[in-house]
C-alpha cells in the first residue's frame, strides 16, 4: 500500500492506495466522493470524467498513486464554479439529463468546452463531447445546454477562462509544487508541457511529455548473454541505429543523435495494430558500461500512451569473452492497450521481446566481425496476441503441474 495525498476540491485528502487503485475508486471508497460515476473502466464512456491539474481526465483509466499532490476537482467541488451553475441551470431547462448516471462526468467536459471553445459551433459541440456517452436523452437536449450557455456568456462579453488549457492531450498529476500565494506563477499547477525558462525544451511524442523525474507505475528486470566482449557490445549499443534494427518493429525517424532519437515501433495484439510514435533521451557512462533511456509515445489509432524507463549494465562473463546485460524496465500504459498492460503478461511478454532482440543483437554483432558480406537474418516483427495465447496456455500447464504436483 502506498499513502498518497491529494489536493481535492480545495482540501488535502490522504488515504492508503494500492498501485493498481485507480482514481475513481480511491475517492468514492476512501473519501466517499459518489459524485464520479465508474461506467465501463476502460476510459470509453466519460461517466468517470472529472478535473486534474484544471484539465478534464478519465479517472478509471488514472492510478490513484500517479496523481500525488495534484490539484484534483469532482463534481462536488463545482458548486460554486461560475460555469458549471450556468450549465447546470441549462441541463434543466434543456432537459439534457434523465437518468443521471452520465452527468457528472458530461458537465466536466460540457465546462471545458464553454471554457476552451467559446466560439464553438453545434458540429464543434457535438465533437468535442463525442466522448461522453449517453444511453437515455440522445445528446439533443445536451447540446442545446452547451450552445445556450456560450450564446449567454458571449452576450454577457464572458469569454474563455485566461488559464484554460490551449491545446488537448494526455493528462498527469502536473504535481503542482509550491502552492503558496509568495510563489507568484509557480503557485500555478505545472502544465504538462510547462519548463523552467532557458531550459532545453522537453521532448514529446505526440502530447506525451518526457519527464526526468517520472516515476514508473510498473518495473522487473530481465537479464541476457552474448557471446561477444563487452567492450565490442558496448561499442554496437552507443549506435542507436544499430541497436533500433534489432528490435523487432521498431524504426527511426530522421537521423538519431547520441543523446536522443525519435522513431517508432510497432505492436500487434491479435486483431489490433499499434504504432507508437515517439521520442527518447539516451545517457550512458563509459566508465561503468551502464546507461539509461527514458522515453514516450502515443498511438493515435488507439489513443493509447506510454512511458518507459529502461536502464542496463554490461558485465563481463567467461573470462571477458562473453558479455551479460542487466535491464531494468519500467513503463507505465494508458488508454485502450492499458486492458493488455497486466504486470506478468507485460513481463512475460518483453522476455519473448528481448529474445528477439538477443537473436538479432547477436546476428549483428557476428556481421560485424566477419568483415561484410550479407546482411544477417533478422527478427523484423512479433505479434503479441499470439504471445498472449502462449503465455496463457503456459500459465494454465505450469498451473496444472502444480495441483498433481508435477
Amino acid at each position: 500500500m502506498t499513502l498518497v495525498t491529494l489536493n481535492v476540491n480545495g482540501r488535502a485528502l490522504t488515504a492508503e492506495a494500492e498501485p493498481r487503485t485507480h482514481l475513481a475508486d480511491f475517492l468514492r471508497e476512501t473519501h466517499n466522493l459518489t459524485g464520479t460515476h465508474i461506467g465501463c473502466e476502460h476510459g470509453v464512456c466519460g461517466a468517470c470524467t472529472l478535473i486534474i491539474d484544471g484539465e478534464p481526465a478519465r479517472s478509471c483509466i488514472t492510478y490513484a498513486v500517479s496523481c500525488a499532490d495534484a490539484e484534483v476537482t469532482t463534481i462536488e467541488g463545482l458548486d460554486d464554479d461560475e460555469v458549471a451553475t450556468q450549465l447546470r441551470a441549462a441541463f434543466r431547462r434543456e432537459h439534457a439529463l434523465q437518468c443521471g448516471f452520465c452527468t457528472p462526468g458530461m458537465m466536466v467536459s460540457a465546462r471545458d468546452v464553454v471554457l476552451r471553445l467559446p466560439e464553438a459551433s453545434e458540429h464543434e459541440v457535438r465533437v468535442a463531447m463525442s466522448g461522453n456517452l449517453c444511453r437515455c436523452t440522445g445528446y439533443v437536449g445536451i447540446v442545446r445546454a452547451v450552445l445556450s450557455v456560450l450564446a449567454e456568456r458571449r452576450e454577457a462579453g464572458q469569454r474563455g477562462a485566461s488559464d484554460a488549457r490551449s491545446r488537448l492531450g494526455p493528462v498527469g498529476s502536473g504535481h503542482a509544487g509550491a502552492t503558496t500565494p509568495e510563489a507568484g506563477a509557480a503557485a500555478q499547477p505545472r502544465r504538462a508541457d510547462a519548463r523552467p525558462a532557458g531550459a532545453r525544451p522537453t521532448a514529446s511524442a505526440r502530447g506525451v511529455p518526457i519527464e526526468p523525474d517520472w516515476t514508473p507505475q510498473t518495473t522487473f528486470t530481465k537479464d541476457f548473454t552474448v557471446a561477444h566482449p563487452p567492450e565490442k557490445v558496448w561499442d554496437f549499443f552507443g549506435d542507436v541505429s544499430a541497436v533500433a534494427r534489432c528490435l523487432p518493429g521498431a524504426s527511426l525517424v530522421g537521423t538519431p543523435s547520441d543523446e536522443h532519437v525519435e522513431g517508432q515501433i510497432r505492436v500487434k495484439v491479435g486483431p489490433i495494430t499499434a504504432d507508437f510514435q515517439g521520442v527518447a533521451d539516451i545517457s550512458r557512462d563509459d566508465a561503468t558500461r551502464s546507461g539509461r533511456i527514458i522515453g514516450a509515445g502515443r498511438d493515435t489509432r488507439s489513443n493509447s500512451a506510454t512511458r518507459g524507463l529502461i536502464t542496463y549494465v554490461l558485465k563481463p562473463e567467461d573470462e571477458g569473452r562473453s558479455t551479460r546485460v542487466e535491464v531494468s524496465i519500467g513503463y507505465t500504459l494508458t488508454g485502450m492497450l492499458a486492458q493488455f498492460g497486466r504486470s506478468g503478461l507485460v513481463q512475460d511478454i518483453a522476455g519473448r521481446l528481448i529474445g528477439a532482440f538477443v537473436q538479432n543483437l547477436e546476428a549483428s554483432l557476428g556481421h560485424t566481425g566477419s568483415g561484410g558480406g550479407a546482411e544477417p537474418a533478422m527478427v523484423s516483427e512479433l505479434n503479441a496476441g499470439g504471445l498472449v495465447f502462449s503465455v496463457i496456455a503456459e500459465r494454465l500447464k505450469a498451473f496444472w503441474n502444480r495441483i498433481f504436483g508435477r
